[in-house]
């Protein structure tokens, strides 16, 4: 009689306990990323003096503040097992109508902001309402974006243009200063700010679990009922919309627009994503380990930087290397089964 009571309740829990197995496995890959960061870091302090510092930490926020922001968004459309090309092309085009309506119009910056994010916001929606509507694979879509995004910024100016806008100069200059000399920018705030809110949006929000479900099976999630068009569209919004966020953050770094700025910043924006153990086929992932693969992508560059005999190309190269194992890891560890299933 136990025995059977045993067998049923063993027979009951089965799903709940691949579940949870589940979880764990697509946790892996974040915890992966954490420990590696630590271990950069930890060498990094053994070897090269002056390394160990809070402010080392600070100064990789600094410097990868808009990064950061773009890889946000990135992350929301990998999830649903989409891909956007256009976000470092969007960068470009956002520097550019920054400096451009600032320095030539003298437009002020507080009515230059909200239209930088419309027109972000504005071509991610399109482009997700063209990929739902016509069912074209998001990878065509968003390269035509890319392209056009890239002409506009041409249409502007070949040239660069370079800010200074009181205004824009002195948001750009700004620091944070907290205990022992300690200090951040304006653009940390920020994109700390866009981390915690896409952490809330997609792990405590309805919208956030119909992104998962889109991503774990889109037929599926359709059949459930869930607003599968809507959802893409939205998300690819959102990618549109932290691309251009992440142009006014660069246009701070950097203090001009110009054509050729983020060339490449979509593959380090995917790259941060996969590190962070995001399922390049959608449905897994977090937010805040595409914030810890943004992390590494800048600890790889600040270690070649305190070694100062090796070529910036290193950072390629190793960033190359590491997508590879990931990616490696993310196949082993989706291709196992709970025991017993």
């Amino acid at each position: 009689m136990s025995t059977g009571i045993a067998n049923t309740a063993a027979f009951l829990t089965r799903p709940f306990r691949g579940a949870a197995s589940a979880r764990g496995r697509t946790r892996i890959p974040l915890m992966v990323t954490a420990v590696l960061l630590a271990a950069m870091f930890t060498v990094g302090s053994v070897r090269y003096e002056g390394f160990f510092s809070a402010q080392v930490v600070l100064n990789l926020l600094i410097d990868n503040a808009f990064l950061l922001v773009v890889a946000v968004g990135v992350t929301f459309v990998i999830l649903t097992g989409g891909i956007d090309l256009s976000v470092g092309s969007m960068v470009a085009l956002s520097t550019m109508l920054t400096a451009w309506l600032v320095e030539q119009y003298d437009w002020p910056l507080a009515s230059v902001v909200p239209l930088v994010l419309l027109v972000g916001g504005a071509g991610g929606a399109l482009m997700g309402w063209i990929i739902h509507t016509f069912e074209i694979q998001p990878f065509i879509v968003t390269l035509a974006g890319m392209f056009l995004a890239r002409g506009l910024c041409y249409m502007i100016s070949t040239e660069s243009i370079s800010i200074n806008d009181p205004a824009t100069v002195r948001i750009a200059q700004m620091r944070l200063y907290g205990p022992e000399g300690l200090f951040v920018s304006l653009s940390v705030i920020i994109a700390l700010v866009t981390v915690a809110t896409a952490f809330v949006i997609l792990h405590h929000t309805r919208f956030g679990r119909n992104v998962y479900a889109l991503g774990g099976n889109e037929t599926s999630a359709r059949l459930m009922g869930l607003p599968v068009g809507g959802t893409k569209v939205a998300v690819y919004a959102i990618s549109g919309l932290c691309s251009a966020l992440g142009g006014l953050l660069l246009t701070f770094y950097m203090l001009s627009g110009y054509a050729l700025h983020a060339m490449g910043l979509e593959l380090d924006a995917i790259a941060a994503t996969v590190i962070g153990g995001t399922l390049l086929t959608g449905g897994s992932g977090f937010v805040l380990g595409t914030a810890l693969g943004v992390l590494v992508l800048g600890m790889i560059q600040t270690v070649i930087n305190f070694q100062g005999t090796l070529s910036s190309w290193w950072t390629r190269i190793v960033i190359g290397a590491l997508l590879l194992v990931f990616i490696v890891l993310q196949r082993l560890m989706s291709g196992r089964r709970p025991a017993g299933e």
